[in-house]
């Protein structure tokens, strides 16, 4: 009966020791998995992203090569009492401080612009006012969870032209609009939000149309449309082509 026992107990401990050795072949796959499934993925997402984001810096580059290098020889009329705007343009840049970090923001558009008086102030201060209208049919925010793809309009663009010196025509404008997106921005907030700007910049008057340069400050929120609200802000770069004109 001891023999008996024995063997009884040494076939149980064996067959424990199987299925522990079963349990874990069919476990510790599955836990590697799921420990380095999230990881992949997001590596793959923020590999995708940086060539998207390397993609749009070089059309900017070329954008800007193709400013700084074509020749202006005769300026035309700048911004007057009664002209026109239309312009044609693409911004981008990286998010900054006070919001939602690791994040870059790609826009273009098309702008109409009326100027509506003529020159007011004294000094340095000295312009026109103009108010315009953006029609955004591209937005590209890279974020780290996804890239967004939006559009949106700005039906606000107050626009102050200051007096031009030479080919220069410098300008500060205020502008706010709307986006809507096939994903939240930022991540786990909204897909539709406001965009409130702020920029500082200068045409470069040619023959028949003007190139213009500027520095961006851009805030994109839901203003509480959503449950949450980090908000993001980017500083970005925009260049354009377009013309003023005037019918006589």
């Amino acid at each position: 009966m001891a023999a008996l026992f024995h063997f009884v107990h040494l076939e149980n401990k064996n067959k424990n020791q199987n299925t522990d050795q079963e349990r874990d072949k069919g476990v510790r796959p599955a836990q590697v998995s799921v420990l380095y499934e999230q990881p992949c993925l997001q590596n793959q997402r923020q590999s995708g992203n940086l060539i998207h984001m390397e993609r749009m810096r070089w059309v900017l580059l070329v954008f800007f090569f193709l400013l700084t290098t074509t020749a202006l020889m005769c300026a035309q009329d700048g911004p007057e009492q009664g002209g026109n705007e239309v312009q044609v343009w693409v911004g981008g840049g990286h998010s900054v401080p006070g919001g939602t970090s690791h994040t870059e923001a790609f826009d273009a558009g098309i702008r109409y612009g009326r100027v509506i008086t003529g020159p007011y102030w004294p000094g340095i201060l000295r312009g026109r006012f103009e108010y315009a209208v953006d029609l955004v049919p591209v937005y590209l925010i890279f974020q780290p969870a996804n890239i967004a793809y939006g559009w949106g309009f700005n039906p606000l663009v107050l626009k102050w032209n200051f007096e031009r010196r030479g080919r220069f025509s410098p300008y500060f404008e205020l502008s706010g609009g709307t986006l809507f997106s096939n994903h939240s921005i930022p991540s786990y907030t909204n897909t539709v939000n406001f965009t409130p700007s702020a920029a500082l910049g200068t045409h470069i008057l040619g023959e028949k149309y003007n190139w213009s340069v500027d520095v961006r400050y851009l805030h994109i929120s839901n203003a509480g449309l959503g449950r949450y609200n980090p908000g993001l802000n980017t500083v970005q770069v925009r260049l354009g082509v377009g013309r003023f004109w005037k019918r006589k």
